[in-house]
Parts: structure tokens; C-alpha cells; sequence
């Protein structure tokens, strides 16, 4: 007998499984425990390395409710039944958030921003990487290399920015201010933000081609994972086809992941338009994987759209990426799956190292648990918490997966503060490097950063998604 699974994040599964239908004996107080507890036993990628969810755990109902009811809030108990070395997989009290989340669309102000501690105590400014167009902070006096240190009068410190930053208030006031050499300097300058919902962005910033002494080079600024953009994202190499283009310069610094069909797109438009060559293969827990045969784990590369449209391929046997530690999930993944086939010239940083890949999840037994937007009236209204559990990982068509430590850089290059330059211009560092290693011609300018610090975190990780990396395929799952 054959079912079919069609595994969509934001669209939906249909998939029946082993698991336990009677819920009949729950206590009201634990709802939330339970359908955690149920859906990562059946799916979280380490649920044999994690003895609390193990199939055999329990001898009796009264035993597993006493467990459920020992850790009584929710984030904790989810937190609990994590695998000790995993580092992203999350929850959100509403689902609706999250959803929306990994679509694009969030409440924000539009400022993308980076944090970073100065000085010899907790101190952080915060500088401006770019903009989401048609946001409020589009409308404002602020702009990309723009230094914060205060925020409705506060310095910023690696205890309060949270609070200040991310917190309840929709609307705060920045303090600007200047940096000189290694010196930070508030300023007189202040410069109010507001918050507001449904803000959607286009993850294609910037795509333009630069002609460097006669030369065609294609220069995109790739911000996210977003399937709803993927024809942005398609038309872009559609026009640096037209221009001529010979060399790409893929800027996913700030790129923290999101769908992996768009990563498969994204790669297929850089490389190759074969379906027949691999591009990447799933790796899931035991209990899944072999339920799998081996052609329904497998990605190959595309040679159209999820609408239809042919993908325009470069055919390029050779990438510059620029990529640093916010650059993570999808963004490693076309950088780990173009590998096999491709010469990956990596300028930047050491990446974040995610390469595992999650499911949205809610209280919907009856599919799994899995989300599905056609059966919202299907979720239990007495429980909108969502889960979004690593259940597998993805290697490459050489079988490569172990970047958990990141993949560092040809280059290393890492961004000046002081001097973020303009994406995009060639003589932005980041490009005017890579620009450098595509032509051979030496850059007057220097490129020894004078400003430089680990980045505490970006912005986006404090969006619904984070730097998560979503499976939006179908799969057929059989069952005898």
C-alpha cells in the first residue's frame, strides 16, 4: 500500500505514521508539553540521542503526564528535550508569527543592523547594514554605515539591548553616533523608528552588472531564502544574461537562510539548468529515513521555477561569494551543494555552520503535526504554539555535510565599521575584493579594515525565522 507525503513548510503534509492517537488522558495544564513531546519523538533529527524521547521512555500514561508536568512552561520544557549540541531549533507561542516569518513578512521598522561590543567593558553600538525599501526607516535620515550607541537615551550594553532593541516598544529613538579610527563618539543626532506589521522583504537588494575595464560582472545582494521572491530572483540573472555577464559576485553576508527549493534555484541559476546532476541529498532520523527510498532523498539541480519559468543559468565554472558568520543555512547550502561542480571562491568570514534543515510543526495530530495552512481550523484552538525542530540534514553530491564549525574563507576579509562603503559600488571592500581576484588588477586602496569586532548578533535573528532553513518539497513517503 503507497500513501503520499507532500512536504511543504507553510503549505502542508499529509502523512500517516506510527505515533499515539490517544491524547484522551491529558492533563489541560500540559496540552502544549504533549504535542512537543509527540512530534519530536516522531521526527526531531536526534530523538535516539536524546533519552527523554525515547520510544520505550514511559511504562504508564501516569508516568508520562508526571513528566509533562514537571517543567510546566512551555519554551522550558521544549528547551529540555533538545539534543545538547543543537543550536537552532526553536519554538513561537503563535504559529501565525512564525509562518509569516519564513515568508518575509514580519513587524519591523526595515533598519538591519549589526551589534558589536567596544571598549574594555559591556558597552555595544550597533551599526546600520542596509535598509528594507519602502519601511519607515526608508523615510527617515538614517542610511548603511550609520553608527548607533543609545537607544530613547540608554547605552547600549550586551545585558539591555534585547529589551531596548527587541522588546515590547514599537517605537524608539536611536543615538548616533561617529567612529575615528577606533574611537566611538556619540553625537547630538537622534533619529525615531516605529514598528510596523506586514512588512515584507524583497531578498534581492541589489543586482547590477559592473563593467570593469571592458569586463561584465554580475553583482547580487541576496538577503534571504524567500520562495515568494524567486522570480525577482530568476528575472535578476535573466538581465545579467543579457548584459553579458561572465564572472558573479554573490553577496550573501547578511543572508541567514530560508527555503532550501529557492537555495536549489539559486544554485541551478549560478551553475547548471542538469536536472540529471545531484545537487543535494536529505539525511533524516532512522525512523524516517527509511521510509525513504533512495531517489526521494535526492535534489537535482532545476530547470524551472516552482511557477513555471525557465531558469536563466550563467553556466559558470567558477563563484565569488562573499559570506561571513550571518550568513548561514541556505546560504552554506549553495555554497556546500555548488562545491561538487563549481570553484567556490569564499571572501569574508568563517560561516555560522548550520547545515540541518526543520519543519513547522503545531498541534494537529491528525497530520503529524505537521503545518498546513489548509487545515488551520484543524489546529487545536487551545494550543498555538509552534515548533520548528531540525529534522534532518543535507549533504552534497560528494557526500560532504561536516561544516559545523562553518566554512571558512579563501579570503578572510572582514567588514570595516568605520567604512561599510556602498553595496554594490566597486569600491565597497568586500567587492572591491573579489573584483580584484576576478580581474587581477591590484586595488589602490588598502584593505586592512581599521574597525572591526565580533558581531554579537544581527536583526535578523531576532525575526520569526532566525537563521532557519526550511524544507518546501514534495516527497513520496511509502508504507507497506
Amino acid at each position: 500500500m503507497k500513501k503520499y507525503l507532500f512536504l511543504f513548510v507553510g503549505l502542508g503534509i499529509l502523512l500517516n505514521s506510527c505515533k499515539s492517537d490517544d491524547d484522551a488522558n491529558i492533563p489541560t495544564d500540559v496540552v502544549v508539553q504533549n504535542f512537543m513531546w509527540r512530534a519530536m519523538n516522531l521526527w526531531y533529527f536526534w530523538q535516539g540521542e536524546v533519552p527523554n524521547l525515547a520510544d520505550n521512555r514511559f511504562s504508564s500514561d501516569a508516568q508520562y503526564n508526571e513528566f509533562l508536568e514537571a517543567t510546566p512552561d512551555p519554551l522550558d520544557f521544549y528547551n529540555s528535550i533538545q539534543f545538547t549540541e543543537d543550536r537552532f531549533s526553536f519554538s513561537n507561542e503563535d504559529y501565525t508569527t512564525l509562518v509569516n516569518g519564513l515568508n518575509g513578512i514580519s513587524k519591523s521598522n526595515g533598519l538591519e543592523f549589526g551589534l558589536v561590543r567596544f571598549g574594555s567593558g559591556d558597552d555595544v553600538f550597533g551599526y546600520v547594514r542596509y535598509i528594507i525599501p519602502n519601511s519607515d526607516a526608508a523615510t527617515k535620515d538614517i542610511q548603511r554605515g550609520d553608527i548607533f550607541t543609545r537607544v530613547d537615551g540608554q547605552q547600549l550594553t550586551a545585558a539591555n539591548f534585547g529589551d531596548l532593541l527587541f522588546g515590547d516598544n514599537d517605537t524608539y529613538v536611536l543615538g548616533l553616533a561617529t567612529i575615528s579610527g577606533n574611537t566611538i563618539s556619540d553625537s547630538q543626532e537622534e533619529v525615531s523608528l516605529t514598528k510596523f506589521e506586514g512588512v515584507t522583504e524583497n531578498p534581492v537588494l541589489v543586482a547590477s552588472t559592473l563593467d570593469i575595464s571592458g569586463q561584465k560582472i554580475g553583482y547580487i545582494m541576496y538577503n534571504g531564502f524567500t520562495r515568494g521572491f524567486d522570480e525577482e530572483l530568476n528575472n535578476a540573472f535573466g538581465q545579467f544574461i543579457a548584459d553579458g555577464v561572465t564572472d558573479l559576485v554573490l553577496d550573501m553576508r547578511y543572508n541567514p537562510g530560508g527555503s532550501v527549493n529557492s537555495s536549489r534555484l539559486l544554485a541551478s541559476m549560478v551553475y547548471s539548468t542538469n536536472t540529471n546532476e545531484l545537487y543535494i541529498r536529505q539525511r533524516w532520523n532512522d525512523k524516517i529515513q527509511s521510509q525513504f527510498s533512495a531517489s526521494q532523498l535526492e535534489d537535482y539541480f532545476a530547470a524551472t521555477t516552482n511557477d513555471g519559468s525557465a531558469i536563466n543559468t550563467l553556466n559558470l565554472n567558477r563563484v565569488y561569494v562573499i559570506a561571513t558568520n550571518s550568513s548561514a543555512s541556505a546560504s552554506e547550502l549553495v555554497m556546500n551543494g555548488l562545491a561538487p561542480y563549481v570553484d567556490v571562491i569564499h571572501i569574508g568570514e568563517t560561516t555560522r555552520g548550520k547545515n540541518e534543515f526543520s519543519i513547522t510543526m503545531v498541534d494537529d495530530p491528525d497530520n503529524d503535526y505537521i503545518f498546513n495552512a489548509q487545515r488551520e481550523n484543524q489546529i487545536n484552538p487551545e494550543n498555538s504554539w509552534a515548533i520548528q525542530p531540525l529534522v534532518g540534514r543535507n549533504e552534497n553530491a560528494d557526500g560532504f555535510f561536516d561544516y559545523t564549525d562553518g566554512l571558512a574563507p579563501n579570503i578572510f576579509l572582514a567588514e570595516d565599521f568605520g567604512n561599510l562603503g556602498v553595496l554594490g559600488n566597486p569600491s565597497e571592500p568586500l567587492l572591491a575584493r573579489a573584483i580584484q581576484e576576478i580581474t587581477g588588477v591590484t586595488a589602490k586602496a588598502s584593505f586592512t579594515p581599521k574597525m572591526t569586532g565580533k558581531v554579537l548578533m544581527g536583526s535578523e535573528m531576532a525575526k520569526p525565522g532566525k537563521d532557519n532553513m526550511f524544507l518546501d518539497k514534495p516527497i513520496k513517503l511509502n508504507y507497506k
